[in-house]
C-alpha cells in the first residue's frame, strides 16, 4: 500500500466504483478486495469493506462506510486530456453511466465523485496570464464539457 492513500468513503459500492473508474482512465486498476472480518454498522461480515485501486496512477481506497456521509464538490479527481477526442471519451464515460454534467469542465460520477476533465490547452492558456488566459477563462465560463476548439480559438484571440 502506498504511504498517502486518498481514502473515499461510499455507501456500499465501492467495489463497482473501483472497477469502472479501472476500465475507464489508463493507468487505473483494483488492487485488492477486502472483506469484513464481522458485522459492523453499515454491514454484515463478509461484505466488502474496503477496496485498494488506482486512477491515473493515484493510490486510492474505497471504504463502503454506509450512507452517513455524502461526495460533494469539495473533492474532485482532475485529469488533464490531450484533445477532444480524450476529452469526449472520458466525460461521455462518466455520465453516460448514470453521471451528471455540470460546469467548466465538471461532471459527477453515478456515486457522486466529481470530476475535471481539463484539456491542457485551458491549463496552458490559463497559465499565460493576461489577454489570454481571460479571453480563455471566459470562453471556458459558458461550457459544460470543455470544447478543445473553442479555447484554442479563445486563445489566438
Amino acid at each position: 500500500m502506498a504511504k498517502n492513500t486518498i481514502c473515499l468513503w461510499f455507501d456500499k459500492d465501492a467495489e463497482a466504483a473501483a472497477r469502472f473508474y479501472a476500465e475507464t482512465f489508463p493507468d487505473s486498476a483494483v488492487v485488492a478486495v477486502h472483506h469484513a472480518p464481522s458485522d459492523y454498522p453499515s454491514g454484515k461480515e463478509g461484505d466488502v469493506l474496503t477496496v485498494e485501486f488506482t486512477v491515473a496512477g493515484v493510490a486510492c481506497l474505497g471504504l463502503n462506510g454506509g450512507p452517513a456521509f455524502q461526495h460533494n464538490e469539495a473533492f474532485s479527481f482532475q485529469i488533464a486530456t490531450d484533445d477532444q477526442a480524450e476529452t469526449d471519451r472520458y466525460w461521455n464515460a462518466i455520465v453516460a453511466n448514470g453521471g451528471q454534467e455540470s460546469a467548466c469542465g465538471w461532471c459527477k460520477d453515478k456515486w457522486g465523485v466529481s470530476w475535471q476533465i481539463t484539456p491542457r490547452v485551458l491549463t496552458k492558456a490559463l497559465a499565460a496570464g493576461g489577454a489570454e488566459a481571460k479571453r480563455a477563462f471566459e470562453a471556458m465560463m459558458g461550457m459544460t464539457k470543455i470544447d478543445v476548439a473553442v479555447i484554442e480559438a479563445a486563445r489566438r484571440g
